[in-house]
């Protein structure tokens, strides 16, 4: 069953209009790229989910200011072990089908390829840690100055060389 994702579901009449044109406008930019300096073989690498992923025992997302805001995201993120599985999480996201991550954690945060692809050789490690945030934040100065810091001193800290940015 195909289901279609409505971003712009709590914005109403105008502000969905502005915001879909807003969007519309925006003019591509280069990626920022930069080789590895070894091979992917032989990097620690970590998982970054857009999908709103947390573990049940763990805060969840709040949705609530979302619903009270359209425009506000919740910019805070989680912290998902390289161990975890699908029974372990929920998943906080308005603007997605909770429902296939709830399912099959992979969907939103392919850990279990990642561990495979360990076992094969063709990644060196998976960090002991991966991160969940939401998605479709429309005022991302929080974001940007408080949450992207935190998980770079962590992505530092765990010595990560790759990380691999997963969108809802």
């Amino acid at each position: 069953m195909i289901q279609p994702v409505d971003s712009f579901r709590f914005l109403g009449g105008i502000t969905r209009r502005m915001a879909e044109t807003w969007i519309k406008q925006e003019q591509p930019r280069p990626i920022p790229w930069r080789p590895l300096r070894k091979p992917l073989a032989e990097c620690t690498v970590a998982l970054l989910s857009s999908g709103g992923v947390a573990l049940k025992d763990d805060r969840p997302f709040n949705q609530d200011g979302e619903r009270r805001n359209p425009w506000w995201g919740d910019p805070s993120y989680r912290l998902l072990p390289n161990t975890v599985k699908t029974e372990d999480v929920r998943v906080y996201h308005l603007h997605i089908n909770p429902a296939f991550g709830e399912q099959d954690l992979n969907c939103l945060l392919p850990v279990d390829r990642l561990n495979e692809m360990v076992l094969a050789g063709e990644v060196g490690r998976a960090a002991l840690r991966h991160y969940s945030t939401m998605g479709y934040i429309l005022e991302p100065e929080e974001l940007l100055e408080k949450t992207v810091p935190q998980i770079v001193q962590n992505l530092r800290q765990d010595r990560v060389e790759v990380l691999v940015l997963v969108p809802s």
